[in-house]
């Protein structure tokens, strides 16, 4: 399927992820990856803020408002919170979560899996596999899209991480 895959090894989709045993029949399943320099303890924090802003294009999904640039400190996600938020609305609700391993959420019929996967002591593989039931129709353009709107979310969750793991000075 177009947009289907991005930055992900063929070993990285056929690995299982924890949105596959919510979505057991999918009409859409799309793989993001991006390597991180940074140990996965520093990466982690970044992809648990997710529940405060999208980390995308924010004029076009936050609504203008600027994704914290800065950790707020929130507590482990737990299984029912709310997942995200988009300008300023909460939206969809957390699944699955295994602090610094992975988290996993449902919004708008999608279900994604955001995993955590250390290469060595400094380097994490954040990896996200969105899957979807329903008409398979409309899987091509919901694929294209989430590329688009996941490649820019992982590349900034990453940069932030490998920013505030730096020691001072560097």
């Amino acid at each position: 399927m177009i947009g289907d895959r991005w930055g992900v090894s063929d070993a990285e989709t056929t690995r299982p992820y924890p949105c596959d045993e919510f979505v057991p029949a999918p009409t859409l399943q799309a793989w993001r990856g991006v390597s991180v320099a940074a140990p996965a303890a520093a990466v982690w924090p970044w992809v648990a803020q997710i529940r405060l802003a999208p980390y995308s294009y924010d004029w076009v999904d936050n609504l203008g408002r600027r994704s914290p640039r800065e950790l707020v400190g929130l507590p482990e996600p737990q299984v029912g919170d709310t997942f995200t938020a988009t300008g300023g609305r909460r939206i969809g609700r957390i699944l699955a979560a295994d602090p610094g391993v992975q988290l996993t959420g449902s919004v708008l019929g999608a279900v994604m899996s955001y995993v955590l996967a250390p290469q060595g002591a400094d380097t994490t593989r954040l990896l996200l596999k969105v899957v979807m039931g329903g008409t398979r129709a409309l899987a091509p353009l919901v694929s294209v899209g989430d590329l688009v709107m996941a490649r820019r979310q992982l590349l900034n969750l990453g940069r932030l991480a490998e920013d505030h793991s730096r020691p001072p000075g560097r």
